[in-house]
């Protein structure tokens, strides 16, 4: 058996701790000397305090700890639980940096507010082009990211599994979805025949006689600054604009901070 201090240092935690999960109840000491009131453990009890551990620390109540363990959940019941905690986890993580990306965007064009050039904004005819894409609709711009992602990575193993070779860069596409939301085309330039086929479209874009363009440096979750420029522009030398800009991935290196990105608003 271990005295209260060894069994903490095998188990790295507090003696402290020991002592509030016995007057809990989650664990309690194998043996307390009824003469001095010392508390002593096996190494056995490791097993259970690893579990508490790892239930605590991924967000579980205490509450909610006791009656798991208590239910004698099996190594296999618990790994799958603690997989699907990670899950959450993960997922919680990701919405929490891409909203920290929308508050670094939207703070980026409140710095950049009566400080953005025009120099950099084209007109340009935008020709035809022929793409392959799949469609989604997300609730909102701010949802986009966690969206668009995923239908690129299987945009392109369905275009694997056609023997269709992308031949041109990314063309990410909106409109305003019938039903409320942002209609999401995340597309890439192909010379595939045109065909729709269980979601998978290819077709021909039409072309756009006139354009507003302008060259963002950076992620896509880091774009509005660009997008508000463009609108800057438009206003001031008195254009309309016709819809949502494209978004044509000229550059896309795994950092997405090097990404290179052309932004085609078409007017009126």
């Amino acid at each position: 058996m271990f005295t209260i201090g060894d069994f903490a240092r095998h188990g790295r935690v507090s003696v402290r701790m020991l002592r509030h999960y016995d007057a809990t109840g989650l664990l309690r000491p194998a043996h307390v000397d009824p003469a001095t009131g010392y508390r002593h453990y096996t190494a056995a009890q490791l097993a259970r305090l690893n579990r508490l551990i790892a239930l605590k620390d991924l967000g579980f109540t205490l509450a909610q700890v006791g009656e798991i363990l208590d239910e004698k959940v099996d190594a296999g019941e618990l790994r799958a639980m603690l997989r699907l905690r990670r899950a959450e986890l993960a997922a919680e993580m990701a919405a929490t940096a891409a909203r920290l990306g929308q508050v670094e965007a939207r703070l980026r064009s409140i710095e950049s507010e009566g400080l953005m050039p025009g120099d950099d904004i084209v007109i340009k005819h935008l020709p035809s082009r022929r793409v392959a894409e799949l469609t989604a609709v997300a609730p909102d711009f701010d949802t986009i990211g966690p969206v668009i992602q995923p239908l690129y990575g299987e945009l392109f193993r369905r275009l694997g599994a056609a023997g269709i070779a992308p031949t041109g860069p990314g063309v990410a596409r909106y409109e305003d979805a019938p039903g409320g939301g942002v209609l999401v085309h995340a597309g890439v330039e192909v010379a595939a025949a045109p065909r729709e086929e269980d979601g998978l479209r290819v077709l021909d874009l039409p072309p756009v006689e006139r354009a507003a363009t302008v060259i963002h440096r950076g992620s896509m979750e880091a774009v509005l600054p660009a997008v508000q420029m463009l609108a800057h522009w438009i206003e001031a030398h008195g254009h309309r604009s016709a819809g949502y800009p494209t978004e044509v991935n000229l550059e896309c290196p795994e950092n997405r901070d090097h990404w290179v990105t052309e932004l085609q608003e078409p007017l009126l």
